[in-house]
């Protein structure tokens, strides 16, 4: 009985605020179809999906720039003004759908118009509803980081056309791979959340990390062929920690998958084998940082010997003793020689924030190498 009045209630207010919409005039910050739309595709009604209203909201977005300002608006209104855990997580994948849309606009978006860091529903006890709580907050850290991740992939991609540097390269792996770990904590935990909404939304996040770990596999193949002898340590000591972190997170998407196939999440029905990058590749890398360590060594080696043997003919009058490692001059003149020290340049993932591409994918490049083969299934 309670759960008939709830839905009442939510179909009630959904209600009243199209009717209020049915009022409102068309402005730059305002678009009353589109706003109908969304309340549609963002309903109290956690029976169903209407993906017909969410498609009808994609199209507006690819249409024109123009409708950017009032999606913005009637979504970060939406959700400001709800407590239900239905309607917000709606919201989101109605976000992760428009994230989807790869048009250019997106990169004003940059964070999420709105804060669900501390999301509680407010129309049940915290014990029935703390499983859908996290599920949101989870999603919503997800969709804010990669909103600001796709803007900024957008706006370089405009600046500067041609092709990234290794450096940019590395840069942008180690933010996919910080993107895929946000994926993975998001998972029903509680036992009543076995719902056709949160199956929906698990559909959308496979689909999500299926891109995202293949985006992973395909820029580290086309890496391993770039780090060769002729590389930096900076650079290998990343690119090393990025395959060591591709190894186990592939460990932990095997995991994911089976606890989504239980679940009976229809995505991951078909598990994939996620292969391990091959252990030459990882001693290969480890290679190019051992030859550059001995090359410094060596170096600075030759340096010290050179600068002994400048010193040795402009004092030509000091006698030396011959150690088993360095000449002490009798004038207390002492060289020593300081260790060598690597700061290895750590970039932390600092973001400002259907199954299409998500977004603008590279020119075809061609190789004479064969690519390592990272994810089949």
């Amino acid at each position: 009985m309670m759960k008939l009045w709830k839905r009442a209630s939510g179909a009630l207010k959904d209600r009243k605020t199209l009717f209020t919409i049915g009022f409102s005039r068309k402005t730059s910050f305002r678009n009353p179809d589109l706003d109908s739309a969304i309340i549609h595709a963002t309903s109290h009604d956690d029976s169903s999906v209407d993906y017909h209203n969410a498609h009808r909201v994609y199209k507006w977005i690819r249409s024109s720039p123009a409708n950017l300002k009032p999606l913005v608006h009637a979504l970060s209104s939406r959700v400001n003004r709800t407590r239900s855990w239905i309607v917000t997580l709606k919201a989101l994948m109605l976000v992760h759908g428009v994230l989807c849309c790869k048009v250019t606009s997106l990169q004003e978006i940059r964070r999420l118009p709105f804060d669900l860091s501390d999301f509680s529903d407010g129309h049940s006890r915290p014990s029935k509803t703390w499983g859908f709580n996290a599920f949101i907050r989870a999603y919503f850290s997800f969709l804010d980081q990669y909103s600001f991740f796709l803007s900024d992939q957008i706006r370089r991609r405009h600046k500067k056309p041609q092709l990234d540097s290794v450096n940019q390269e590395l840069e942008r792996i180690e933010k996919l791979q910080s993107l895929l770990h946000m994926l993975l904590q998001i998972r029903p935990m509680a036992d009543n959340m076995k719902k056709t909404l949160i199956l929906e939304a698990m559909d959308c996040v496979v689909i999500e990390i299926f891109d995202i770990y293949g985006r992973i596999c395909s820029a580290i193949a086309k890496l391993l062929i770039k780090i060769h002898p002729a590389a930096g340590k900076a650079e290998a000591v990343i690119a090393l920690k990025i395959v060591k972190k591709a190894t186990s997170q592939g460990e932990d998407l095997a995991l994911y998958f089976e606890f989504c196939k239980e679940f009976g999440v229809s995505n991951a029905h078909d598990i994939p084998k996620f292969v391990t990058i091959p252990e030459e590749d990882i001693k290969a890398i480890e290679k190019v940082i051992n030859g550059v360590e001995e090359e410094e060594v060596k170096k600075k080696e030759d340096e010290v010997e050179e600068e002994k043997s400048i010193i040795l003919v402009e004092r030509p009058e000091l006698q030396t003793i011959i150690t088993d490692k360095w000449e002490i001059f009798e004038d207390d003149f002492c060289f020593t020689c300081k260790d060598i020290k690597e700061t290895d340049q750590h970039r932390k993932f600092n973001v400002d924030p259907s199954p299409l591409p998500l977004i603008v994918i590279d020119e075809p490049v061609y190789f004479t190498h064969t690519l390592p083969d990272l994810i089949t299934f």
